[in-house]
């Protein structure tokens, strides 16, 4: 299978448009530049959110749940179908390896298939009031939605936004990240494949100028936003203007707690991969690592050794690590190891020996006994940087993850159930898993944050809630 759009084009009414400016796709791993997309101006943007609004009103408000459903589900068929296609595209633009960007393909598609399933089955209440009134509520789409994704999981995030969108009866703008755009593209060409209306989603490629220009449209109705703290702070500020809700997911500092009595041989795979995949270009990476200063130098140890076996390489070469998406953001990450040159390193990963020198690759990096008030433990750095810290008892575990401004995930290993029950309490976070993380992705289990997190959710219901407003309708009957 194939998955046809054409070259330097973006999607609005069914439409493949181009602009007179450029920006060029750089692949992560080579550094040459793989494809171009147009960049939409002000004047696109407003015809793709006045489409989304005149679809809305036209066609797709008339579109019953269980059509919606039906859409949705051949939408999940034909990204089944378009596997290889897609899996390539994605492990190209982004960099990341090609086993990681097949786990994408097959979140995208389970992410159609659950918001299918769950089209028709979102509904209001009953409420018991006054003698002679029949009280009901009414989910109902807010509207037009824009949806402004990075560049580190297209997919996945298309999935979780756009899909709960769409399933709950909005129309969509999709402003991909100028880094990564050749997914969401794909995507928006499948909607049509599909069968969806024009105009249900619309496709706008660009830089911040594009995705401000979105954002701050008075005829948008809701933002669903991924992305930096500095630019969601924007994205907020742009909402507040027009008084509409905003869904952000702005990044963490995500801990991992090893209790003394953890069962550190089934920890050590999530101790190290949550933190080097993606080449740590994750919002939910694992960059800090508790230990229980008994087991300290074993846990420490341990890591060290298999760091020394983490590969780095091509996307296709599909080993540990891939390069990091662009030369900024390579630069950005060698600061952050700079800054940590007065700290132990106890190991790195190794390059490959025959490497591409124009790619954007970074040494996965473990750093020691590092300070609680450090730069490498307070900022995300968003590179495959890991730091290992001790503690003494629950409290002071606590104390230290706590310590940050993020509150996106966290994960305790202890085999204590009430230890398990105490911590999963008092931590702040939005997600706490107990002797795992991540859960292999969960599509059903509601994500976001807290603080500089952000806020709102997405994944499984919560995602539905979150994109429809409640109306209540009190019906007098005498």
């Amino acid at each position: 299978m194939t998955v046809d759009f054409p070259n330097k084009h973006f999607l609005i009414n069914g439409e493949w448009v181009c602009s007179n400016t450029e920006i060029d796709l750089i692949d992560p791993s080579t550094g040459d530049v793989i494809a171009q997309v147009s960049e939409a101006n002000n004047e696109h943007v407003n015809d793709a959110v006045g489409v989304a609004k005149d679809t809305l009103e036209n066609t797709w408000k008339n579109i019953t749940a269980r059509e919606r459903s039906t859409l949705l589900s051949t939408l999940g068929r034909l990204i089944e179908e378009n596997y290889d296609v897609l899996a390539s595209l994605e492990a190209t633009d982004v960099g990341k390896p090609l086993r990681q960007a097949q786990a994408d393909v097959k979140a995208l598609a389970r992410y159609m298939e659950f918001y299918a399933g769950a089209a028709d089955k979102l509904h209001g209440d009953t409420i018991p009031y006054l003698k002679d009134y029949t009280v009901y509520t009414l989910r109902e789409p807010h509207g037009v939605c824009a949806h402004i994704i990075p560049w580190n999981y297209p997919m996945q995030i298309i999935g979780r936004s756009v899909g709960a969108a769409l399933a709950t009866g909005n129309t969509c703008i999709l402003k991909p990240a100028e880094e990564a755009c050749l997914t969401a593209l794909a995507f928006g060409a499948l909607t049509k494949k599909a069968g969806f209306p024009d105009g249900v989603l619309n496709i706008v490629t660009g830089s911040g100028k594009t995705g401000a220009s979105l954002s701050q449209h008075s005829d948008i109705d809701h933002i669903s936003f991924t992305g930096s703290v500095s630019t969601g702070i924007k994205i907020q500020q742009s909402a507040a203007q027009n008084v509409i809700p905003v869904t952000l997911e702005l990044g963490g500092k995500s801990p991992q707690i090893v209790f003394a009595d953890a069962d550190l041989d089934a920890a050590l795979p999530f101790l190290v991969n949550a933190g080097v995949q993606n080449a740590g270009q994750t919002c939910s990476a694992s960059s800090r690592i508790l230990v229980q200063k008994e087991v300290y130098p074993k846990v420490v140890s341990m890591m060290a050794k298999q760091y020394e076996m983490l590969l780095v390489g091509s996307a296709m070469d599909d080993l540990d690590v891939g390069p990091l998406i662009s030369k900024k953001q390579h630069e950005i990450v060698s600061n952050y190891i700079q800054q940590g040159k007065d700290l132990e390193l106890v190991a790195t990963g190794k390059y490959k020996e025959e490497i591409n020198n124009g790619g954007f690759y970074c040494l996965p990096h473990l750093f020691v006994d590092v300070p609680a008030d450090h730069s490498l433990a307070q900022n995300e750095i968003f590179g495959p940087v890991q730091i290992i810290m001790s503690f003494d008892d629950e409290d002071h575990a606590v104390e230290i993850a706590n310590g940050t401004g993020f509150g996106l995930v966290a994960s305790v290993w202890t085999q204590d159930g009430s230890k398990q029950m105490r911590m999963a309490k008092r931590l702040k976070s939005g997600q706490v898993f107990i002797n795992n993380y991540g859960a292999g992705g969960g599509v059903e289990l509601p994500f976001g944050g807290r603080g500089l997190s952000g806020h709102g959710r997405e994944k499984g219901f919560e995602a539905m809630f979150g994109f429809t407003t409640i109306k209540t309708v009190a019906h007098y009957h005498g």
